[in-house]
């Protein structure tokens, strides 16, 4: 009877470690990863559809080599606006950044692109008159000050570790912006380098993810042909940026 009694009780305790209701509890004994941005953490074309993020995309592969929960709220076609008026007005974006442990962030790529697209069509595909459209597009972004607005925000609500995401060249090589694009990012991830460098004298535990470093000149391997978007290797060479960054913070 003892035996059996023994028994049962280990039976119970297995059951009862097992159950769903513990590893609920023990998940959320985790910390937690918040991403925030646009299509590319989102993980946009990486399935069969874009109904919801994708688990390929950086925060989920983060999330799994440093045993994080993930929350990805990154939405496709964000711009640096769209960014900082949710962070004021939404409600979902306040909470979610002030339960979060550690952030990232990469935001940007819509601004830049849009510029891009603007000086095309102003130019009428003048070579030359598209250099000084360009140029006047950058001059006039709100980009790096919108960048400043969205952190200050971010450290309202929550002293957590922030990791910004840099620009990386999303044009194949065979693409004439390719080469426009290798052009300006020098002085682009500059500005964001600076940008990042001054927040973090100001707030402390600002860093940046070096994705034009990662990415570098491999877009056939790391680029969705006849896309933007990174591949699943693209994806999986962001989530080791973003994981160098934050590893000075993880506990």
């Amino acid at each position: 009877m003892k035996i059996l009694f023994r028994s049962f009780i280990l039976l119970l305790a297995l059951t009862f470690l097992f159950s769903p209701g513990v590893l609920a509890k023990n998940d959320q004994a985790k910390d937690s990863l918040l991403s925030l941005g646009d299509s590319i953490p989102y993980g946009y074309n990486l399935g069969n559809n874009n109904a919801s993020p994708s688990k390929d995309a950086f925060p989920y592969l983060i999330g799994e080599e440093t045993d994080m929960r993930v929350r990805n709220l990154a939405v496709p076609g964000w711009k640096t606006d769209d960014m900082l008026d949710a962070l004021e007005n939404e409600q979902k974006y306040r909470q979610a950044v002030r339960q979060a442990d550690y952030i990232t962030l990469n935001i940007g790529n819509n601004d830049l692109l849009q510029a891009l697209f603007t000086a095309f069509e102003l130019s009428g595909g003048d070579e030359g008159l598209f250099e000084f459209y360009l140029n006047q597009q950058l001059a006039n972004s709100d980009i790096y000050g919108n960048l400043s607005k969205i952190v200050e925000e971010i450290r309202s609500l929550t002293d957590a570790p922030i990791v910004i995401y840099n620009i990386y060249n999303p044009f194949q090589l065979n693409e004439p912006l390719h080469y426009v694009a290798l052009n300006l990012l020098p002085g682009i991830n500059f500005g964001f380098q600076q940008t990042i460098n001054g927040l973090n004298a100001l707030f402390g535990d600002i860093t940046i993810a070096d994705a034009n470093g990662v990415i570098g000149s491999q877009q056939a391997e790391y680029i969705i042909i006849d896309d933007i978007h990174p591949t699943k290797a693209g994806q999986r060479k962001l989530a080791d940026a973003g994981i160098s960054a934050l590893q000075p913070y993880i506990q």
